[in-house]
């Protein structure tokens, strides 16, 4: 089973979240939470925190991650695990590929003409 990960990271204050806009396809234009695969050798949280610091420049020490719960696409051979953390620092964003954007937490995540996954970024 091929598995991957997903991070959602809020603010100091839990009052945005961040969102990476795409520039591949899937879903090109459209905000995702930040992740990646997860290597067969490696375990899941220090992968996600690699793919956290690759991407947007967070370090360990800026956020504690919690592992939240996975989800397991069986049709595709895939799972999904979920990650979170609240920043403890101020962080100076540096972007892997993908432009990255603070979103306010209150805004309609089930929008599909803005955020990819199909509106599971709303649930």
């Amino acid at each position: 089973m091929k598995k991957m990960n997903v991070i959602v990271i809020f603010d100091k204050k839990i009052e945005n979240t961040l969102m990476c806009k795409r520039t591949k396809e899937p879903y090109i234009g459209m905000y995702n939470l930040v992740g990646g695969k997860i290597e067969k050798e490696y375990d899941g949280l220090n992968e996600a925190y690699r793919e956290l610091e690759e991407e947007t420049n967070i370090k360990k020490n800026d956020v504690e991650l919690i592992h939240f719960m996975n989800l397991t696409y069986t049709k595709w051979d895939k799972e999904l695990e979920v990650y979170y953390g609240i920043l403890k620092n101020d962080v100076r964003l540096i972007e892997e590929v993908n432009k990255l954007e603070w979103i306010p937490i209150n805004d309609n995540f089930f929008d599909m003409s803005k955020y990819a996954g199909e509106g599971i970024l709303g649930i």
